[in-house]
């Protein structure tokens, strides 16, 4: 299957392209997008790996479900698009930042300058139906997103993957924390950020990890 997604990524993937069940994601997609209203626009559902290609990988940020709101999502975990007020989860990690950097919050929501330094933004499932939570998963995404998870951790190392909540943290048990960092807390969200996201101060063990390791730190 021809997939419109960045080189290095088509190439390490190629084989999931094939597998039964990415074409019955293609085909449900397809259909949801032609009946519904379906967020992220059909280009952008392959951003996060368009704008971090395989080997530029330093960092793997997880989400779960792109944001279901007009004008929000646009491939990127916790990412808005410029000019968007920030959803509650992106208020709270701008505002860690700034207590474990001293880094002011930023003005603009949109991530893409982080996915640019080398951080993979993914959501375990890459599309959602308007105003609908969780409406795309269990269709095979998330399928697609492990194996995503299994190429990084069996073909590269010193990664940092960081996993907030529970839903990200069973993802831990693909990952090889000997050959990896794993930094693991409760969601940014309102309803779990007091209960340990806040003071993890995950962005700057994740600089000093890059650091010991010779690359390049992020500028979150």
């Amino acid at each position: 299957m021809d997939v419109k997604i960045e080189q290095s990524w088509k190439e390490c993937l190629k084989d999931e392209f094939e597998k039964p069940y990415f074409k019955q994601i293609t085909d449900f997609v397809r259909e949801e997008y032609g009946k519904n209203t379906i967020y992220p626009a059909a280009k952008l559902i392959f951003n996060a790996f368009d704008l971090c290609p395989f080997d530029k990988v330093k960092v793997v940020l997880l989400g779960q479900d792109p944001y279901h709101e007009p004008g929000q999502a646009h491939g990127l975990c916790f990412s808005v698009k410029e000019g968007i007020p920030f959803p509650p989860s992106l208020r709270n990690i701008f505002k860690e930042i700034n207590e474990d950097l001293g880094k002011p919050v930023p003005r603009s929501g949109d991530l893409t300058r982080w996915a640019e330094q080398g951080v993979l933004l993914l959501n375990a499932t890459l599309t959602v139906r308007a105003h609908s939570a969780g409406s795309h998963q269990g269709k095979g995404w998330e399928t697609f997103t492990d194996a995503v998870i299994r190429k990084l951790a069996s073909q590269r190392k010193n990664i940092v993957y960081i996993l907030w909540g529970a839903y990200a943290q069973r993802k831990a048990e693909m990952i090889d924390s000997r050959l990896n960092l794993v930094l693991q807390s409760s969601h940014p969200s309102p309803l779990s950020a007091s209960r340990g996201f806040f003071g993890n101060k995950h962005f700057g063990k994740t600089n000093e990890y890059l650091e010991k390791t010779g690359q390049k730190t992020i500028e979150w």
